[in-house]
């Protein structure tokens, strides 16, 4: 299929391109999708299928005035501009997140929980999950913890062990890890597959886990003791950030709908070992 990614610069952008090496890739500079005159200039008829991995993803920076103009110009407007100008030739695949919950639900939370968001960042994406419902053809996929090339909280994380720091982790944040190349994988197949059109969740899969428990894990792959991390609370590591952005505590995606349509990532431990073989060189 022909294709276009969107956001081509970001982590998730680089992997779409790697999975997909003849599509067009647009970093933001090479197309601003939230102008849009810029988008109507562009003749998306050509292409099969557009992925949007375009996003403004500072959580804590949307919080100040200046960031939260820019993530509901990036994450909502910019997104409308898109399905206005798809036709019903194209199919829109838009890469949302799990902050468009309150994280109160308990257990994996379904595709049709009802949007909650806490923070601009996730009511901004809010928006842009009902903006992308308005092209002809559209999947729009929540992913959550994402790591990829680039500055994540694994690389983090692996530096920390390599310099003998012993970090505090929030642990009562639990969530999935979602690499990068795993879940542009999967998008391809998704949107490849004939899947019918709506909303699916995506991250790798496995048991669901805490941020403390991702960093032990990646000590433990370093050769540091894992009872170097320490447990905090959410409450506790962002007592002294007052402009940090509210997080779901329950970042758990059901994946039930995206397992049915074949659709299905690695354990995420798995993903975890093969990332700090390849890509996580400590710093």
């Amino acid at each position: 299929m022909k294709a276009a990614v969107l956001g081509a610069g970001g982590q998730l952008g680089r992997a779409l391109c790697a999975a997909l090496p003849d599509a067009d890739a647009f970093t933001r500079d090479e197309l601003d999708i939230a102008d849009a005159d810029a988008v109507t200039a562009v003749d998306w008829s050509r292409y099969h299928t557009v992925f949007n991995a375009a996003a403004f993803t500072a959580v804590d920076a949307a919080e100040t005035p200046d960031g939260r103009v820019a993530a509901w110009r990036a994450n909502a407007a910019a997104v409308a501009h898109l399905a206005r100008a798809t036709g019903p030739g194209t199919t829109l695949v838009h890469v949302s997140t799990e902050y468009v919950f309150d994280g109160r639900h308990h257990g994996p939370i379904a595709e049709d929980a009802p949007l909650c968001p806490l923070s601009v960042y996730g009511a901004s994406k809010a928006a842009g999950e009902l903006a992308a419902t308005l092209a002809p053809r559209h999947y729009v996929v929540r992913t959550s913890w994402v790591v990829g090339e680039g500055g994540n909280f694994v690389r983090t994380m692996a530096g920390l062990a390599a310099h003998g720091v012993s970090p505090s982790v929030v642990a009562d944040q639990v969530g999935r890890l979602t690499f990068a190349d795993d879940l542009a994988r999967g998008l391809v197949r998704l949107a490849a597959g004939g899947a019918p059109c709506g909303t699916y969740h995506v991250t790798n899969s496995g048991t669901p886990t805490s941020w403390a428990t991702v960093a032990r894990a990646v000590f433990d792959r370093l050769g540091r003791n894992p009872v170097d991390v320490l447990d905090t609370t959410t409450h506790a590591y962002f007592a002294n950030k007052p402009q940090a952005a509210a997080r779901p505590l329950n970042s758990v995606l059901d994946l039930r709908k995206a397992s049915a349509v074949g659709v299905e990532l690695p354990p995420w431990p798995d993903a975890l070992a093969e990332y700090l073989e390849k890509e996580a060189t400590p710093r």
